[in-house]
């Protein structure tokens, strides 16, 4: 009773814990290796990470219990990663948070039912396409321990799609979406699809992020006057591809990078490779960004940007098998127009 009692225990100070802990300048390779080559070590994941509770502390056993109820997910995953493609599973910087603390801090992603998508399939889709070629994908963020990535992923649709047109590629304001669209909860959570009307119907243009920075908590809404520059959206649209994950690829070369809401609950433990099962809530509650895809190999994949940092998964990205609907990638997919 006592550990089911900690075992649910969200606080402030969890959130403080965790917040600075994102941060870190820490390369994935090097942590995956130092923490997933050998036996799992509290002691390792606690130095790579800068966690500061003490030993022997009530935090500390938390933690550690955590720790130890991760190292099995680990091992459960793994087994069905039957080939060097596969997605794997292990220690990172979510090892000594409770599965119930992960999803109240980091996938609170919200959608309403889109409509099936009823338009042509494109016809001559290269086998692998990635808009980071095109240098008009900002840098990997990290949305730390808000869960704004309902926000990051349009922001970053909005950023591509400004650049593709011929414009400089420029960070724009997440914490203006964060704290301005009324529709959304800020740090509690919101939808993609929300954020977009909001942004459609208003025509409030996002300005830098250099002039509105990122706070990782809801803020009061700083106003702009319609004559300082930014970008506004135009139009959108939102669409389910399931069962037409080849449109969705036409849909991404044709308009620029995707904002999707994905089933991300298996994603706590994620390495690298390519998903190809796992995502089993069946409810979606992350917004991501899926820049590419890659057909040429065994297992054709989306190439999806996080809001993470760079320390999780590929540098911040994830692969998912195209196909199948996986992780629900294709239940709530938005395309931007400005």
């Amino acid at each position: 009773m006592r550990r089911r009692k900690l075992f649910v225990a969200v606080t402030v100070a969890l959130c403080a814990l965790v917040s600075p802990l994102c941060c870190e300048n820490v390369r994935s390779e090097d942590t995956r290796n130092k923490l997933n080559s050998s036996a799992a070590d509290f002691d390792s994941f606690r130095e790579t990470f800068h966690r500061k509770y003490e030993v022997n502390s009530e935090e500390f056993k938390r933690r550690h219990l955590y720790f130890l109820d991760a190292i099995k997910r680990h091992a459960h995953l793994n087994s069905f990663s039957t080939t060097l493609q596969s997605a794997k599973y292990g220690v990172n910087q979510f090892s000594d948070l409770s599965q119930k603390e992960f999803r109240d801090l980091y996938v609170r992603a919200s959608t309403d039912r889109a409509p099936l998508f009823s338009g042509k399939k494109t016809e001559g889709l290269p086998a692998k396409f990635d808009w980071r070629d095109k240098a008009v994908v900002a840098p990997v963020q990290n949305q730390q321990a808000c869960g704004s990535c309902w926000a990051f992923s349009v922001v970053g649709a909005m950023q591509s799609v400004h650049a593709i047109g011929g414009s400089q590629l420029e960070q724009l304001s997440v914490q203006q979406v964060l704290d301005c669209s009324f529709k959304n909860e800020g740090c509690n959570g919101g939808s993609p699809v929300w954020a977009l009307s909001w942004l459609k119907q208003t025509r409030v243009k996002l300005v830098l992020q250099s002039e509105y920075p990122y706070k990782a908590k809801t803020g009061i809404c700083h106003f702009f006057s319609q004559s300082h520059d930014g970008v506004a959206v135009k139009n959108f649209t939102a669409h389910d591809f399931g069962g037409q994950e080849e449109a969705m690829m036409g849909q991404l070369v044709k308009h620029g990078p995707l904002a999707a809401v994905v089933d991300a609950v298996s994603w706590q433990d994620y390495l690298g490779g390519i998903i190809q099962h796992h995502c089993s809530s069946q409810r979606s509650n992350h917004a991501v960004l899926v820049v590419g895809y890659d057909t040429t190999g065994d297992i054709p994949y989306w190439i999806v940007q996080n809001s993470w940092g760079t320390t999780w998964g590929n540098e911040g990205y994830v692969y998912i098998k195209i196909g199948g609907n996986v992780c629900g990638i294709a239940d709530s997919v938005a395309s931007v127009f400005l």
